[in-house]
């Protein structure tokens, strides 16, 4: 449970703009995204090689010029 102690003289928003922020580093809304579908872990497999083709080009350009 995450917790935000309001200081004196801050306003609502500022308290809910500091619980969302909280709230997104702890990754809940990715993790239950990632849950609610399952993916073979052959495709899993291909995207985490099509990532590494990726970084790899990249770098190699950036080594370029």
């Amino acid at each position: 449970m995450i917790i935000i102690p309001v200081k004196e003289n801050e306003s609502i928003e500022r308290a809910l703009k500091r619980f969302k922020r909280k709230f997104e580093k702890t990754g809940v809304m990715k993790e239950l995204r990632y849950r609610q579908s399952f993916t073979k872990p052959s495709i899993e497999r291909r995207e985490q090689v099509k990532k590494a083709i990726y970084k790899q080009k990249l770098r190699r350009i950036e080594e370029e010029a």
